[in-house]
């Protein structure tokens, strides 16, 4: 039998965790996948370039839904996802992490009686000022499948009492470690950046500033860049800059002494964290990426949902505090770290697959 299954898809880390997952779909041709790009990425080289790079079905719907509030943005995917659902009649829902996009798949499908498979469950940060935080707990709750990457994650269910819900828990392990092995092995093939940059091996930083709590708040925006212009001083500081940041510093004339890139493609970015002595971001994705390619983390938030990466010494939660940041890096550059510990599991899209396949039959 071949079930129907539709992936909601939005932003860059979600492009990334699909590719493995739709590529395990075609191997096996148990599963037909039709994938909904909700537009919440919109940049061509946060989105499209993934698409093409990673091989990735083309979409069947582009609904192009970016811009907006949190509200607006999510009641209008909700709207159209429920159409293409209506339409469509699978068996499944599946989405990913912690989106408006994520959040909007996951309530259309749950309206409507459609399973849900919630890939990257169990996370918390326990802020709830964040979205992402309040996209992720919903979503949980309201899926039939919890796909979890690690024992915290589960253990974050447990304390929540997910147990005692009619709800599937597997401790899958996490999916961007399969892209990463998988896509390494020709990234420096492909990278079309990175040699132009003409960087030396271990002798940059990588950064990525993203998040709404550093770019909305001018505050939290200097000190971080500030920071960052202090250890350029001592390393060059590389960083491709998200259409937001760039908004932001472009609208109060900010200027600081690093190189800014534009957003780099998927193979760039490999390039970038093979090649890099650490990477400094608040982005949660690059923090596993980092220790994948066996980089430390200076991470510029308050908290992370990957603890086991502060737990064992891969990465240093900073904030948005100037000296937290520079320190964390001097404690990062004088230190080595041995990386052959398994925190993440091993063959993890296969696992996932058949936990779909078994919640289907």
């Amino acid at each position: 039998m071949k079930y129907k299954v539709v992936t909601v898809l939005g932003a860059r880390p979600q492009f990334v965790k699909a590719a493995v997952l739709s590529r395990i779909f075609s191997k096996y041709e148990e599963v037909e996948e039709v994938i909904i790009h909700t537009g919440q990425h919109y940049d061509t080289n946060m989105s499209a370039v993934f698409f093409k790079e990673m091989e990735i079905p083309k979409p069947k719907y582009n609904l192009a839904i970016n811009g907006l509030s949190h509200g607006a943005m999510t009641g209008q995917m909700l709207e159209r996802i429920e159409q293409i659902l209506l339409e469509e009649k699978p068996a499944a829902v599946v989405v990913y992490g912690d989106t408006n996009s994520t959040l909007a798949g996951a309530l259309a499908a749950r309206k409507l009686q459609i399973k849900l498979i919630h890939v990257e469950a169990g996370l918390r940060s326990f802020n709830m000022s964040m979205p992402e935080e309040v996209n992720r707990i919903v979503t949980d709750r309201i899926a039939d499948l919890l796909l979890c990457p690690t024992d915290t994650a589960i253990q974050n269910l447990i304390n929540e009492g997910f147990d005692n819900l009619p709800i599937k828990i597997n401790k899958s392990g996490d999916i961007m470690k399969d892209a990463v092995a998988y896509y390494s092995a020709t990234s420096a093939q492909k990278a079309q950046v990175y040699n132009k940059l003409n960087l030396e091996e271990n002798k940059f930083v990588l950064a990525t500033i993203h998040r709404q709590e550093n770019t909305d708040n001018l505050k939290n925006l200097k000190e971080i860049f500030n920071a960052l212009s202090k250890i350029n001083k001592q390393c060059k500081v590389i960083m491709p800059l998200h259409p937001r940041t760039r908004n932001i510093l472009k609208a109060n004339d900010l200027k600081f002494d690093i190189t800014f890139i534009d957003p780099v493609g998927y193979f760039d970015m490999l390039e970038l964290l093979k090649n890099c002595s650490m990477v400094i971001t608040d982005s949660g994705g690059l923090q596993k990426e980092a220790f994948f390619n066996k980089k430390p983390v200076v991470i510029a938030r308050e908290e992370t949902e990957w603890v086991e990466l502060v737990d064992e010494g891969f990465g240093i939660i900073a904030g948005s505090n100037q000296q937290k940041i520079v320190d964390a890096y001097t404690v990062f550059n004088k230190k080595k770290l041995n990386f052959s510990i398994n925190l993440y599991g091993e063959n993890v899209g296969e696992r996932i697959y058949e936990q779909i396949i078994n919640l289907l039959k």
